[in-house]
């Protein structure tokens, strides 16, 4: 766990039950078709994603659903709404930038970015989505080395 003996802020989580894998269809298989892309494709980009405090992932913890993540492919707009576990999680900031720095890197350039903390579950939401929306205060996040750790070992795969 943590070093430095930290407390945990939410020590027993509620743990869900995973989703099943997808099948592939022969359509998503065919280079030769335009594959739009779905709210289910952006969600099997975002749900292995490892909560900062827990060895668990966002999906376990239902921080992120299904049914939060909006897709448009014909206007190229993705939006996901993420639930902290907690209304004080102070990692929220950092979860929202892991869902939107594993989107930078999974989706073509064309497609622009909302994550955003869904409505009323969060005591400092205004303040992590205005960060989380701010280009600027991402890229100058992603510059800080220490930041990006954190967010990459949020984004790798357990082993």
């Amino acid at each position: 766990g943590p070093g430095g003996g930290a407390a945990l802020e939410n020590a027993n989580p509620l743990i869900y039950r995973r989703s099943g894998e997808r099948p592939v269809t022969a359509r998503e298989e065919d280079d030769e078709l335009h594959d739009s892309i779905d709210d289910r494709e952006i969600f099997d980009l975002i749900r292995s994603i490892n909560d900062p405090e827990h060895p668990l992932t966002l999906e376990e913890l239902n921080v992120v659903e299904q049914v939060r993540v909006k897709v448009n492919d014909a206007e190229s707009t993705v939006a996901v709404e993420f639930t902290p576990t907690i209304p004080h999680c102070s990692m929220a900031t950092l979860i929202g930038l892991s869902i939107k720095v594993k989107l930078l890197r999974s989706l073509p350039e064309r497609f622009k970015l909302d994550v955003h903390i869904t409505p009323g579950t969060h005591a400092s939401e205004h303040a992590v989505n205005k960060q989380l929306a701010d280009k600027e205060r991402v890229a100058a996040a992603l510059e800080n080395s220490h930041l990006l750790e954190v967010v990459n070992q949020c984004l790798s795969a357990r082993s």
